[in-house]
């Protein structure tokens, strides 16, 4: 019976792609696939997950990149390694316009959605005309958070304050989402932040960030901390803020959440020969001909001692502080882009006999929701600050899924009296 289920995904697949196409996807050679078609060796359960992404990317290439016709447009702002974007294109997006400044992570970016048509790719986004941003229905990004500045407000208050949201957050990169959203007005945006952003600064922060997009903007606000532990075996909550040109009856109860979520041990290569063979990774994470993780990745002895010596110096006074033991049956602590340092938050047990390791990249990857298919250009220490600063992605394509049917509404609300005024 658990066999059953990624046969029939992939006969799903083979109604839309190739044998080529397939094989190239979950990392196994054409007569491997063929075989499994035709039933001579089983089709592994585990590739059920490489199998529906697949089926939910039909049309794309290569991750991110969409051919056929879009549903709607978007702009990926402070964009990352664009797992904001996969989470949209899954449903259907077409990615205009991209902005992101880190060199690396537009590395791992390009290598991942190859530009095509009109799309562009620019740096930083503080310098970039409004006007110059394609149109656009949605408006993605993560952007970072960083300290506003209120002082003086009362005093430009009383003295008219002439240009609205930018007295409050001119000088945050904030102010940059602001401008576009104030200059194009898409039909919906979706802002993806720490979950800290709503206590900072006494919650004056984000009260200026709710100000700005309702009362300055004029857009229908819905905000949410989600936790993607629902959705990959990591507990990483993070606010969600969506909103709309016009009213909806849009609801965070629409979310699909489930229960009880993956574990550890779905996302760790593993050693019983099962590993899929990821082409452009080779042999860099896990080493087949050994059924292995590379040696590398676990602790040196000197590392564990300190690691353990920390741990102990803060349990004898009391805190909390220390490494993160994580087994095939844990929800893991919160990756973080410092994780190249030590990897202490997330610490792989390997047995009494061997010390921990850190997770590889790739396992990185599969903790963030990226599929095998995901390419990785960048050193181990610009994955691991990449994936750490990333999204979850299936949580961006829950979010997506509750989204889109609002902002076609509001699309074809706009069509409709365009029409009706001709």
């Amino acid at each position: 019976m658990t066999l059953a289920a990624p046969l029939d995904l992939l006969r799903q697949a083979r109604a839309r792609f190739t044998q080529r196409e397939i094989a190239a996807h979950v990392g196994k050679d054409i007569k491997t696939v063929r075989r499994w078609e035709k039933g001579e060796t089983p089709c592994p359960s585990m590739l059920e997950p490489a199998l529906r992404d697949l089926l939910h990317t039909s049309g794309r290439t290569k991750a991110g990149s969409v051919t056929g016709d879009a549903q709607f447009r978007f702009i990926d702002l402070f964009a990352g390694i664009g797992g904001i974007r996969m989470g949209f294109e899954a449903h259907g997006g077409d990615c205009v316009f991209t902005s992101e400044w880190n060199d690396f992570s537009t590395k791992t970016y390009r290598e991942n959605y190859p530009a095509g048509g009109d799309h562009a790719l620019i740096g930083d986004i503080v310098s970039f005309p409004a006007e110059e941003v394609p149109s656009h229905d949605v408006l993605l990004g993560g952007f970072p958070c960083q300290p506003f500045s209120i002082a003086g407000v009362s005093k430009k208050n009383a003295l008219g304050r002439p240009h609205g949201f930018e007295c409050t957050t001119q000088g945050t990169l904030f102010f940059d989402v602001a401008r576009i959203i104030a200059a194009k007005r898409p039909a919906a945006f979706l802002l993806e932040n720490v979950k800290n952003l709503l206590s900072h600064d006494k919650g004056r922060t984000f009260d200026v960030i709710l100000q700005t997009l309702r009362d300055e903007l004029g857009y229908e606000v819905h905000y949410r901390v989600v936790d993607g532990q629902h959705f990959t075996p990591q507990h990483r909550e993070r606010i969600i803020i969506v909103g709309f040109r016009g009213k909806t009856s849009f609801s965070w109860d629409d979310l699909r959440v489930p229960e009880n979520g993956p574990r550890l041990g779905s996302i760790l290569h593993r050693t019983d020969g099962s590993e899929p063979v990821v082409p452009w990774d080779h042999d860099r994470f896990f080493d087949h001909a050994g059924k292995r993780v590379q040696p590398k990745y676990t602790l040196t002895p000197n590392l564990w001692t300190y690691l353990q010596n920390y741990a102990a110096k803060h349990r004898a006074a009391g805190n909390g502080f220390g490494f993160g033991m994580a087994y095939p049956d844990s929800v893991t602590r919160t990756l973080s882009a410092r994780y190249h340092k030590d990897g202490s938050e997330i610490l792989v047990y390997q047995g009494e006999q061997l010390r921990p390791r850190r997770l590889t990249p790739r396992e990185c990857a599969r903790l963030m929701g990226f599929p095998d298919t995901f390419r990785i250009p960048v050193s181990d220490t610009q994955a691991y600050r990449q994936f750490g600063n990333s999204v979850v992605m299936p949580v961006m394509r829950e979010v997506a899924r509750i989204m889109l049917p609002h902002v076609k509404g509001l699309l074809a609300l706009e069509r409709y009296g365009e029409h009706e005024g001709q």
